[in-house]
């Protein structure tokens, strides 16, 4: 699986949450909306995957569906918020 375009944005952080992921699969399906939090022991990082809210009965919008294809995403999307975060502690010295 060819994954390219990866894409972060962070935020201002809240109750875990640090940014959003986009990217692209094999030239042709975009993905995007993915939301990259902090885990709370400090060892790293978590995918959560767009849902459409509809009550206790959530539509996910898309989502891996091997851990092979989990495995390939969080790959690609951690090593481009490893090189984001080195970028965002250079330029400002007091970022966490």
């Amino acid at each position: 699986m060819k994954i390219s375009e990866v894409e972060i944005v962070l935020i201002k952080p809240r109750n875990g949450l640090i940014g959003f992921a986009s990217l692209v699969v094999g030239g042709a399906l975009y993905l995007g909306g993915i939301g990259v939090h902090a885990k709370r022991d400090g060892s790293g990082y978590r995918l959560t995957y767009p849902t459409k809210q509809g009550g206790k009965d959530a539509l996910r919008l898309h989502h891996p569906i091997t851990r092979a294809a989990g495995k390939a995403l969080e790959a690609a999307i951690f090593t481009k918020l490893n090189a984001v975060m080195a970028h965002a502690r250079h330029d400002r010295p007091d970022y966490p």
